[in-house]
């Protein structure tokens, strides 16, 4: 009896549990592009598009090893417009009545397959390194749960930058060595970028006509939609920018939104590398001399860290860990991240090579758009759908974790130990945005003053009964509490005239 074996856009791996466990002469591979899933939020149309061209060059790359395959278009007119749709299609057509999967990796997906009238086996997605049992042991009776603990553990597990039971270099993190500022006279390597061939052509021709509205600029695209195409991104990361990623790895620079960031997150959240292999080619590359040790250990901290850790706290938590608000912001996603125009440079960066691109590097996610939305207060499940909607990379289970936890404190400081806030000062520290900025970075208060200054202090004062005794910023009230009454009084009235004027769609 043949049974359908589901493979989902985003694991487009040979690999994958399901095609391992299945029967390439006997079991029919389903694969769909559905609107439930190009519409759930407003995708960046390049997201779209990346997703649907790896999917059909993998559908085709699989009937070429001799799998049969079911492969049911966006634009087909039979489509039924959702995953477990087409598989009762399938299954009406060849009388399957089982189906085998790999786990999704969003909660609404895994409910959506639960509900299926079919017998369903989901297994283990096992192209990660800690399971979900695994991650739960060890988060089991910890009152914290923090990544550096969790890295540790995975540096053991694989043996990654070890020597014997001791971390190479004699430290485990040297995120301190990482935080260079970068210069705009310096030589960056230059991005892979593909030529269209007729899957991708036909694909963002469908796109632009359906999706073209959305926000984010389809064209130019050059992104990878294979794995052949995804390995020359690693080899040229290796080779051109790898030596230098570590120093300058939280730097941004006007104009240059990639500088010496590996490109990869989105090939290695769709299947088309392996992350664990990924990891062990950099260790190579730095065993052979080519890159410092701090270039490759905070690249694999990524991985085998951050990577990891958040896909373990998403599926720790549960399907409502995405409802979090502890904070209590409600102010709606302003203007700004749809492209408004502003005076900020910093924001109006970010935002413009998201729109370009699908892309921003970490530290412009976490220290400018979303430093902006926790002083500002902004409502976390909106800002989580931005970021879920914008970037070629995102998927719920890495970003939602990195947004509501990490970058907002929505979950209260499940795995933040503080609120990622911060005045204009590091911003002006780590880029060269402030430098050709409508406001003044060093004034701290006044119509000239950098918005971060002013909504920086209006953040901690009006969390001040939660965090006034966090040891990590208590200085910070101490600071606060020295400042004489009228200048404090400025800051303030400063921050909430900015905030009004940007809620009244004002150009801010």
């Amino acid at each position: 009896m043949v049974r359908l074996v589901l493979v989902l856009g985003d694991q487009l791996s040979e690999n994958i549990a399901a095609l391992r466990q299945a029967d390439r002469a006997q079991d029919l591979v389903v694969m769909a592009e559905v609107a439930a899933e190009t519409q759930y939020v407003p995708h960046h149309p390049k997201k779209i598009a990346f997703i649907l061209a790896a999917m059909r060059k993998f559908a085709a790359r699989l009937r070429e090893d001799g799998w049969q395959v079911a492969y049911t278009r966006l634009d087909d007119p039979e489509n039924t417009g959702t995953v477990p749709g087409e598989l009762l299609r399938r299954a009406s057509e060849t009388g399957a009545t089982d189906v085998v999967a790999t786990r999704p990796g969003e909660w609404r997906l895994i409910e959506a397959l639960e509900t299926v009238p079919l017998d369903l086996e989901i297994l283990e997605d096992d192209r990660f390194i800690a399971s979900h049992a695994d991650f739960d042991r060890w988060a089991e009776g910890r009152k914290q749960l923090r990544m550096e603990n969790f890295y540790r553990e995975m540096r053991r597990r694989t043996g990654l930058l070890m020597e014997g039971d001791k971390p190479a270099g004699g430290k485990w993190n040297f995120d301190t060595e990482n935080r260079k500022p970068a210069s705009d006279d310096m030589f960056l390597p230059r991005p892979s970028r593909f030529e269209h061939d007729d899957t991708v052509a036909e694909v963002l021709e469908l796109v632009e006509t359906r999706f073209g509205g959305n926000f984010g600029q389809l064209h130019p695209f050059g992104l990878a939609t294979d794995a052949a195409q995804a390995e020359a991104v690693l080899e040229q990361f290796i080779h051109a920018a790898l030596p230098a990623f570590g120093d300058y790895q939280d730097a941004m620079l006007a104009g240059r939104p990639f500088l010496y960031h590996s490109l990869m997150s989105a090939y290695l959240n769709v299947g088309l590398l392996d992350p664990l292999d990924v990891c062990r080619r950099v260790e190579t590359a730095w065993q052979a001399g080519h890159a410092p040790l701090n270039a490759a250990e905070g690249f694999i901290r990524q991985i085998i860290g951050w990577r990891e850790f958040v896909r373990g706290i998403y599926f720790h938590e549960g399907p409502c860990y995405v409802e979090r608000n502890e904070l209590g912001h409600e102010r709606d996603l302003p203007a700004l991240y749809w492209g408004a125009e502003t005076g900020m440079v910093c924001l109006r960066e970010a935002v413009a090579q998201t729109r370009e691109e699908a892309y921003a590097h970490h530290i412009q996610r976490l220290m400018v758009t979303g430093n902006f939305g926790l002083v500002a207060g902004i409502d976390p499940a909106q800002l989580h759908e931005w970021y879920l909607a914008v970037y070629a990379d995102a998927f719920e289970w890495v970003e939602a974790p990195n947004t509501l936890g990490m970058s907002q404190f929505a979950d209260g400081g499940l795995f933040a130990s503080k609120p990622y806030v911060s005045s204009g000062n590091y911003i002006d520290r780590m880029s060269d945005y402030c430098g050709t900025c409508r406001y003044s970075v060093k004034a701290k208060h006044g119509d000239d003053a950098c918005p971060f200054n002013l909504l920086y202090w209006h953040f901690l004062n009006r969390h001040r009964a939660r965090f006034s005794s966090n040891p990590r910023i208590a200085t910070m009230y101490r600071t606060w509490d020295r400042m004489d009454a009228q200048r404090r009084q400025a800051i303030l009235h400063g921050a909430e005239n900015f905030l009004k004027k940007m809620d009244s769609g004002a150009q801010v």
